[in-house]
């Protein structure tokens, strides 16, 4: 586990930290509360082993940090960061973020910008040449604030989901 880090957000600190396995029902609740999550994700109160295997495998590789940012006890968003090394790019590292998720109630103020921002340099200060990550088709607004923090649609992605 890593330092902590503080951002200042709308005159709110805000700290990001590692998840523990204590916050899995938040971070459930913030997967589940958007309408492809409420499709694909669980409430929190359902069968939480699958999840709780999922967090055990991210929590104990050092390649994967499922990060939350959290203010006076409550987790305000989330999202996974994963390091992949590659042979492309003359054998770069790459960063991917998955799971970005924010509390409904801090949308819009300012929290999302700063924690991609940091996970951002941490990627960089980690040595990855690029940072990458996938959003579906249909979030428009998703777009919108992933092209104002500089990523370009520059791929087409596919997946085969079983």
């Amino acid at each position: 586990m890593e330092q902590r880090a503080v951002l200042q957000i709308d005159g709110l600190e805000v700290a990001v930290r590692d998840a523990v396995r204590e916050d899995l029902p938040a971070l459930l609740a913030l997967l589940a509360d958007d309408p492809l999550g409420a499709t694909r994700d669980s409430s929190p109160d359902s069968d939480s082993a699958p999840y709780l295997a999922a967090f055990a495998a991210i929590d104990s590789d050092p390649a994967h940090r499922l990060l939350v940012c959290e203010s006076d006890g409550q987790v305000l968003a989330m999202l996974q960061l994963s390091f992949i090394p590659g042979l492309s790019r003359r054998g770069a590292w790459r960063a991917q973020i998955e799971a970005v998720r924010t509390h409904a109630d801090f949308r819009g103020r300012g929290l999302g910008r700063s924690f991609l921002t940091w996970a951002i340099e941490h990627a960089r200060n980690r040595g990855c040449a690029l940072v990458q990550l996938t959003t579906d088709k249909s979030r428009a607004d998703a777009h919108r604030f992933y092209e104002g923090l500089g990523f370009i649609a520059s791929h087409e992605g596919m997946k085969l989901v079983f």
